[in-house]
């Protein structure tokens, strides 16, 4: 079954890397693209307005915490999430696998599912791919994850394997269950950085025919050049036509990297909860843990070339006064600023990308980290 009201199209290439279009019911999404994440259909200290004025395209939403709070049929009964949560832009929900194989003390392992204990109480579910897509078609998403067993990079190979084999098996039924026309279906290779079980999940995963690919199990533990060298394989093993999804990656150098090797959409919390932590993102890599004292008396702001309302209105010394105070405000303009950084790295790539400068701008974004000054600061 086809979504209706869908359509990907790569528009440039530069090397490996893309730049696209995705039209959804809900609206255009230019690609590369960085997706916020808002776990319980909300995106931590922000308001969807602001989202809008930070130009963010996509938001995500989690199955596993949804299904149990505040349930899929009061999500259904206020017309799906986009009216739910006041976002009318695209939004996409995982299944809901990561975080029941994250319960690795309580799950228990089934060809049907998996049984688990609940985060919120304790009681015992089971989770099914049938399951995962009747809760997310109640959720009404744009875009669905089929659900997938993850297991880590860093896995025995037994396991991995066994991942693979249950991620296709999963996926098969995650494809019969699903109903929604008006839903992009989206499947997932498996495979922890083992080239020949990779090559096996992206062979069964794509025969089946999905309208998008996400790459599972990476950035989880392994080291990095052996998640770049997946990342790689992936660009020559997926589909060119069909859209590209790198599941959980949120700093800046990583973002570059994967671009680089053809991944068109990413997510990650880390922009927001580092926000919460006292953290700021700079858009060369570096980090700015504003309760170093050195902060207390700087005028200046967190990145002297951004354009967030933080940046434009608020001294670091401010900030770090909120931080230290443990002001809200201060969790929420932390929040604004990192996930600016990541939206607007993404927006700038796309474009480097369609003039044919992605390699020059990735080089200006590592140069500006070497140059010294405030654009060099790392948390201490």
């Amino acid at each position: 079954m086809r979504a209706d009201g869908f359509a990907f199209t790569v528009e440039a290439r530069d090397g490996a890397a893309r730049a696209g279009r995705l039209v959804t019911p809900h609206g255009v999404v230019e690609t590369p693209c960085f997706m916020p994440v808002g776990t319980k259909a909300s995106v931590k200290a922000v308001e969807p307005r602001e989202l809008r004025e930070l130009e963010a395209q996509v938001v995500l939403a989690n199955t596993y915490h949804l299904y149990f709070r505040p349930g899929a049929a009061v999500v259904a009964a206020h017309g799906g999430l986009h009216r739910f949560m006041g976002w009318d832009g695209p939004v996409l929900t995982d299944s809901g696998g990561f975080q029941v194989f994250s319960l690795e003390g309580t799950r228990v392992l089934r060809d049907d599912g998996v049984e688990f204990s609940s985060v919120y109480d304790g009681s015992r579910h089971v989770f099914t791919p049938e399951l995962a897509m009747r809760t997310q078609e109640d959720l009404g998403a744009d875009l669905v994850m089929a659900f997938d067993q993850c297991a880590p990079g860093t896995s025995p190979r037994p396991e991995l394997e066994a991942a693979v084999e249950r991620t296709t098996l999963w996926a098969a039924a995650c494809r019969r269950a699903h109903t929604r026309r008006d839903q992009l279906l989206v499947g997932i290779v498996q495979g922890g950085t083992d080239e020949r079980l990779r090559r096996r999940s992206a062979a069964e995963i794509t025969d089946m025919g999905f309208d998008a690919y996400a790459i599972g199990g990476l950035s989880v533990g392994e080291r990095g050049d052996e998640m770049l060298a997946t990342v790689e394989l992936m660009d020559e093993l997926l589909p060119a036509g069909r859209l590209r999804y790198f599941m959980g990656i949120g700093d800046p150098r990583g973002i570059l990297d994967v671009i680089a090797r053809g991944v068109d959409v990413f997510d990650c919390v880390l922009p927001t909860r580092m926000a919460r932590t006292g953290t700021a993102l700079l858009r060369d890599g570096g980090r700015l843990n504003l309760r170093n004292a050195r902060f207390a008396a700087d005028l200046g702001p967190l990145e002297d070339d951004c354009d967030c309302y933080a940046c434009r209105t608020f001294t670091r010394s401010y900030l770090r006064h909120l931080v230290t105070q443990r002001e809200m405000l201060g969790a929420q303009l932390l929040s604004l600023h990192n996930l600016r950084v990541l939206l607007r790295l993404a927006g700038d790539a796309r474009r480097a990308i369609r003039a044919g400068r992605f390699a020059e701008f990735v080089s200006h974004v590592a140069e500006q980290g070497s140059a010294g000054g405030r654009a060099a600061c790392r948390a201490e």
